[in-house]
């Protein structure tokens, strides 16, 4: 019985010290999970920047709040950490402490930086709390250290032309200020000289001087200007107090000539920045803005590095943290001869037109002139806007990039409408219509509406004769006998109604009204034959199609970005294959040589020795109605050499707005224009 007893109590302790140890180990499993926990609640606070929150779960220690949440403040958000994370990797218990071995990751502005690192966790007046100290930051970090971040300027690509000439650049830039102490006695009249010269308001003026940075002799900027503005530059400095130093910008070598095709670049805005958020850009980018300069600019862009590090009381540089390197944006050769491009301006300047010149062979486009334009390097340096309300509100629409839109041709599409009809068989080149006069309509069905040419020629009314003498009677009717369906079913195999692959947003070339792909009625039919109704051409279109006169019926795909392989093989990429049967263009390339060549052609003052040219005018009427008197001309003039050397044929495409009062009309003043290219 006795020992029946004694073992009942042996029982009974054993389970009462199990008992106890299992609550003693539970205890410490939930005390380890607590110190993990005020862990994980910290590196949240981080994350979520909540600062206060942080500095409440730390145990006392010699650092105000205020000075706790600036240093982390501005070392977090100054390396713009983000997604946060640790892994637990071990917990050792010391007395009434836990010390914690984990591995930290976090996002930065140069990467993502991971290191291992360790904390105590123990009691403050019964709560537990972190041991902080800066090396929780980083475990390099002292707390008499500093964190700083340096960024290691990436170079945006280079555009070139096809000899490499540098379209843009990253180059120099001036910057105009002022140094407040050397203004002078008469700093008002200073200030007023400065405004005028550079557009900028005095209250700007002023109010940059009083910045609460600004120190007597500290250099204040007012305004970039273009370091090939020395004009400006030299009446700055006639002015006390003024100071012009370099920097780093965007140069545009043909800033006004090539202004539409490469654009420019500014600084990134608000809404871009989101919308390349996780892109790697910042507020300080700068960014494409129009043109090419846009159009590139994933693959122009610098991506820059960065250096995160730290360093002493004496900014004497101790730990690399991470880096991060630069990468050069790539540079982009154009197919474009700045020499041809420059020539081309000269020659429209002072017109509202374009040119368009492609290598017919191969597609490669060798100037693409909008005019009148700007000045690409005024928006680097910035506009004020007493400036940019000018060039906006111009009524000529320098902003407005003539060569990607879309116009009614005119007699310029005289060729396409022959080449349909002879490669379907609708056109005999030989058939002679037999209408005499300047006026026609096919029966009193059209009312009072007629269709009219300029000039009663003699000979027949053959295909031949009309091309010389642009005669809009016979390719009206050509365009009855070829049909609407038929004719804008072969306008869609050209790439009617469709966008054509391009760096810069084409135009679609059109037949019909924006309401569908009909051609309503014989006299909207009639009209199309010879370039009115409702036709729009965009001109790089215009010049691919006229490309297929010169390689059997095949459209050539212009482009603009220099390819090595096409330019020494002279061979192009084929847009649309055999639009046109062979029969059909060389038939139309032979009359457009008569168009130059012949006495009587309306193009004979192309005509030079020693270069066979094919060309055809045209005169597109923009009357909205018989009445209307106001809406003015456009003037075209399309041209191509023939055999003029082996790679060297050009083919372009060009038009003048409002020519109507010039007596020779539009296309002839282009002719003159052009002629000086030979």
């Amino acid at each position: 019985m006795k020992n029946k007893k004694q073992i009942i109590i042996g029982i009974v302790v054993i389970l009462a010290i199990t008992s106890i140890i299992l609550t003693i180990v539970i205890l410490n499993q939930q005390r380890e999970e607590k110190a993990k926990q005020i862990l994980i609640s910290f590196i949240e606070d981080i994350e979520a920047k909540n600062y206060e929150a942080m500095y409440e779960k730390v145990v006392s220690m010699n650092m105000s709040k205020e000075d706790f949440i600036t240093r982390n403040k501005n070392i977090y958000e100054g390396i713009n950490s983000s997604n946060i994370s640790i892994d637990i990797q071990n917990i050792k218990k010391q007395e009434s402490k836990y010390e914690i071995f984990y591995h930290q990751k976090m996002d930065t502005t140069a990467g993502k930086v991971e290191f291992d690192n360790k904390v105590i966790i123990e009691k403050e007046k019964g709560i537990d709390k972190l041991q902080w100290s800066s090396n929780f930051i980083f475990p390099q970090l002292g707390e008499n250290q500093k964190i700083r971040i340096s960024t290691i300027k990436a170079k945006r690509g280079d555009i070139l032309d096809r000899n490499e000439v540098k379209l843009a650049t990253d180059g120099i830039i001036l910057s105009a200020g002022v140094v407040p102490q050397k203004l002078g006695d008469n700093k008002k009249q200073s200030i007023a000289k400065i405004a005028e010269l550079t557009g900028v308001s005095e209250a700007y003026i002023n109010q940059q001087l009083e910045a609460s940075w600004v120190k007597e002799d500290t250099f204040v900027p007012i305004k970039k200007i273009a370091i090939t503005n020395t004009a400006l530059k030299e009446a700055l400095l006639q002015i006390p107090g003024v100071l012009i130093k370099q920097e780093e910008g965007r140069v545009y070598s043909l800033g006004k000539e090539a202004g539409h095709l490469i654009g420019y670049v500014q600084d990134i805005n608000a809404e871009e920045l989101k919308e390349k958020e996780g892109k790697n850009y910042h507020t300080t980018s700068i960014i494409g803005k129009s043109g090419l300069e846009k159009a590139y600019e994933e693959r122009l862009r610098g991506i820059d590095g960065t250096e995160i590090y730290i360093v002493d009381e004496k900014e004497n540089k101790l730990t690399e943290i991470i880096r991060q390197n630069k990468k050069d944006g790539q540079d982009i050769k154009l197919t474009i001869d700045s020499r041809l491009q420059t020539q081309l301006y000269e020659q429209m300047k002072k017109d509202k037109g374009f040119f368009v010149v492609m290598q017919p062979i191969t597609g490669e486009l060798l100037a693409l002139v909008s005019t009148p334009t700007f000045d690409a390097n005024d928006f680097v340096v910035g506009m004020t806007t007493a400036q940019w309300e000018t060039l906006n509100h111009d009524e000529n629409k320098p902003l407005y990039n003539r060569f990607i839109q879309r116009y009614c041709p005119g007699s310029t599409f005289k060729p396409i409408t022959g080449a349909i009809g002879l490669t379907i068989g609708k056109i005999d080149a030989n058939e002679d219509y037999g209408y005499t006069g300047t006026s026609w309509q096919k029966d009193a069905s059209w009312g009072n509406y007629q269709i009219t040419t300029l000039t009663d020629y003699k000979g027949e009314r053959n295909l031949h004769n009309a091309m010389i003498h642009s005669d809009n009677i016979y390719f009206a009717q050509s365009a009855l006998k070829i049909g609407a369906d038929v004719l804008a079913e072969n306008l869609n195999k050209m790439g009617f109604n469709e966008t054509i692959e391009f760096p810069l947003a084409l135009s679609r070339s059109q037949y019909a009204n924006q309401n569908g792909e009909k051609i309503e009625g014989e006299a909207k039919l009639a009209d199309s034959g010879y370039g009115q109704g409702s036709l729009l051409v965009n001109p790089i279109h215009m010049a691919s199609i006229y490309s297929s006169f010169v390689n059997k019926g095949n459209m050539i795909k212009p482009y603009i970005e220099y390819d090595e392989n096409k330019a020494k093989n002279k061979q192009g990429e084929i847009l649309k294959q055999e639009i046109f049967s062979l029969e059909a263009t060389n038939e139309i390339k032979e009359t457009l040589i008569q168009v130059v060549e012949n006495e009587q052609g309306t193009a004979n003052d192309m005509k030079i020795n020693g270069v066979t040219i094919a060309g055809k005018t045209g005169t597109a009427e923009l009357k909205t109605s018989s009445q209307d008197i106001e809406s003015g001309t456009l003037g075209w003039f399309n041209c191509f050499t023939i055999n003029k050397t082996d790679g060297e044929d050009v083919l372009m495409i060009s038009m003048v707005e409002n020519q109507q009062d010039n007596q020779e009309g539009g296309s002839h003043y282009l002719i003159k224009k052009i002629r000086t290219l030979f």
